[in-house]
């Protein structure tokens, strides 16, 4: 079992920043496939208490995306975002050796490119090592 461990951490909502993702990494040439929405979920469970804003207000979201290069297993990445601030992580798939190779070039991809966002003066961004 592993613990998740975002490498990027953005000011922005997790919808915009899902959409990103989604862009940069299939412009980069990976194939990106959602597997979960925690909003979708919630829909079948409509008294389900949010811990952070109650039931009506919830804003939190977390989007599962299966990221494949052209060959071999996929690296799971997790988008979780509460208000207007979203982490990303990246796992190995369950049971097996994480795509350390794979993970990075992930990573480097969404590290270097923020040329979608307002300027640092209007948002923060923190990116964090995973190695």
């Amino acid at each position: 079992m592993s613990a998740l461990i975002p490498f990027l951490t953005l000011d922005q909502t997790c919808d915009q920043v899902q959409a990103w993702v989604n862009q940069q990494l299939t412009r980069a040439g990976f194939r990106v496939v959602q597997t979960f929405d925690l909003q979708v979920a919630r829909l079948a469970h409509p008294d389900c208490a949010c811990p952070n804003h109650g039931t009506e207000d919830c804003t939190c979201q977390m989007v599962v995306l299966l990221v494949y290069r052209k060959r071999g297993e996929p690296v799971t990445m997790v988008i979780h975002g509460r208000d207007d601030r979203t982490w990303l992580s990246l796992s190995g798939s369950m049971g097996k050796r994480f795509n350390q190779r794979l993970g990075a070039a992930i990573r480097r991809i969404l590290t270097t490119q923020f040329t979608w966002m307002p300027p640092l003066a209007e948002a923060t961004y923190e990116a964090r090592s995973t190695a």
